[in-house]
C-alpha cells in the first residue's frame, strides 16, 4: 500500500488536498453521503473502481477520522457512514460539484448512463414512488456498444440490475445516453428529450406521465453551465 504523498507545508490547504485530492476519495465520500453503506453499494457507485482500491482507501479514511464501520448484525461485512469530520468533508464535494456544474462541459467520456440511472435511483423521490413493484428497463443507445439496464422499483427500495431480472417488465424506456445524462443534470428537459424522441417511453400511461416525477434530478441541477449564462447573456 503507497504512502499518501505530503506537500510538507502546514497550510490547511495543501494538508485537506493530501487527504481530499486522492482519486476516488471524493467519490467513496459523496457514496457515503447519499446514503450507500455497505462494500458493494460503495463500489457499484464508483465504475472502474477496484474492490482492493476502496478497501484501501476505507481503511485510510477510517484512520484519518473520516469514516466509521461496524460489522452488520448478520456478521457478513461492515457498514460505513461518514463521521461529522466526513459530513464536513462532503461540504467540499459540493462546493466542487458545484464548480464543475458551473464550468466544466459534459464530454462524451462523461455520458456513462449507468451512472446517471444509479443517481436517479439514489436521488428518487419515495413518496412519489408506486405501492406497488415496478420494473422498469432501460435501453440506452448513442454509446460504442448498447446497454440495457433493469430497475426493480418495491416498497420505497431500488435495484439496478444488469441482468434480466426474471420479472415482467412494466415499463420500457429507449434512450439516447447523453439525453438521458443531460436530463438528469438538469441540462435538458423531459419535454425536450420526449419531444424530439430521445427518450421514448412504452407502457401503461400512468407510469408514463408518472415516470419523470420520481426524479429529484441531480443534486447540481439548479446550476446554470457558465457556457449558457454567457450565451445567453451575448444572445
Amino acid at each position: 500500500m503507497g504512502v499518501m504523498r505530503t506537500y510538507g507545508q502546514y497550510c490547511p490547504i495543501a494538508r485537506g488536498a493530501e487527504i481530499f485530492a486522492e482519486r476516488w476519495t471524493p467519490l467513496i465520500v459523496r457514496n457515503l453521503s447519499v446514503g450507500c453503506g455497505s462494500f458493494s453499494e460503495i463500489l457499484e457507485g464508483a465504475p472502474g473502481l477496484s474492490r482492493t482500491l476502496l478497501s484501501q482507501r476505507l481503511k485510510q479514511l477510517e484512520r484519518l477520522g473520516i469514516v466509521e464501520s461496524a460489522s452488520k448484525p448478520d456478521g457478513r461485512g461492515h457498514h460505513y457512514e461518514l463521521t461529522p469530520s466526513g459530513r464536513d468533508l462532503f461540504k467540499v464535494c459540493v462546493s466542487l460539484g458545484e464548480w464543475g456544474a458551473r464550468w466544466l462541459e459534459i464530454a462524451p467520456e462523461n455520458l456513462d448512463p449507468f451512472v446517471a440511472l444509479w443517481s436517479m435511483c439514489n436521488a428518487l423521490r419515495r413518496d412519489r414512488l408506486p405501492d406497488r413493484r415496478v420494473v422498469i428497463q432501460f435501453n440506452f443507445t448513442g454509446r460504442p456498444r448498447p446497454e440495457r439496464y433493469w430497475l426493480l422499483i418495491e416498497k420505497g427500495d431500488t435495484e439496478i440490475c444488469k441482468t434480466y431480472p426474471g420479472l415482467d417488465e412494466d415499463l420500457f424506456v429507449t434512450a439516447e445516453a447523453e439525453a438521458f445524462v443531460k436530463w438528469h443534470a438538469g441540462q435538458l428537459s423531459w419535454a425536450a428529450a420526449v419531444g424530439n424522441r430521445r427518450i421514448q417511453l412504452h407502457g401503461p400511461s400512468w407510469l408514463v406521465r408518472a415516470f419523470p416525477t420520481w426524479n429529484a434530478r441531480s443534486m447540481f441541477a439548479h446550476i446554470k453551465p457558465a457556457s449558457a449564462s454567457a450565451a445567453s447573456s451575448a444572445g
